[in-house]
């Protein structure tokens, strides 16, 4: 699968991009909260024994669009994909005391059994079969009890803002017109994905030629 150097991809829902835009900035969480609790736990496990009150993330995709992220992280009609200008988000936020970057590698179980792990590593390990997410993350370490974080950005960074595509069209032409209404996103650029529904995919079918059964039926 393909590394986007240029770009951070991160999915969510419009409630959180509604905040991100009017707020300007992107909020790092527990993750506690996460689906994958072998993932959580060891981030859990690398709090304690670093002796922060704290780590918080968030999470972005290296890769281009994919039906699983949309499914897993962005699923139904408020599903939506922001793609961050990957050097313009990481050096305005570096700004912030206390983060740490990087990619998350992915490793299997027989390697993890003979491998001897370094605490600063568990947060960016992750179960093999996970690898098709190419994942970066942000985290947060505080000596303070923090539930969330938000850190400044500017929305010059936004490279493009993707809604689901299980989105109505109609529907999707309205909020695009209101994310535009928030201050500063009136030149953003907002299209509706057709990952699932692609015109001109469709019509290279429709352009096909021939008849499998037809050729069948002339070698008989």
């Amino acid at each position: 699968m393909t590394v986007l150097r240029k770009y951070l991809r991160r999915y969510t829902d419009l409630p959180a991009l509604i905040y991100l835009l009017s707020n300007q900035c992107i909020t790092l969480l527990d993750p506690e909260t996460w689906d994958d609790k072998n993932d959580s736990h060891f981030v859990r496990l690398y709090k304690e024994k670093s002796g922060f009150q704290s780590v918080l993330a968030l999470c972005f995709t290296q890769t281009s669009e994919t039906y699983h992220h949309w499914r897993v992280f962005a699923n139904g009609p408020s599903g939506v994909a922001i793609s961050f200008k990957r050097d313009e988000l990481l050096r305005g936020i570096k700004k912030k005391h206390g983060l740490r970057l990087g990619r998350v590698k992915y490793v299997k179980l027989p390697e993890m059994r003979h491998r001897k792990l370094a605490t600063q590593d568990l947060p960016f390990l992750k179960r093999y079969p996970f690898e098709h997410e190419i994942e970066y993350r942000i985290l947060l370490e505080s000596s303070e009890n923090l539930k969330a974080c938000d850190i400044p950005i500017s929305l010059s960074c936004i490279d493009k803002i993707t809604l689901s595509p299980w989105l109505n069209y109609a529907l999707f032409k309205k909020a695009k017109e209101i994310l535009k209404k928030i201050k500063g996103c009136e030149d953003l650029k907002i299209v509706r994905s057709t990952l699932i529904s692609n015109e001109e995919w469709k019509n290279f079918g429709e352009s096909s030629t021939g008849s499998r059964r037809r050729r069948a039926i002339q070698r008989g």
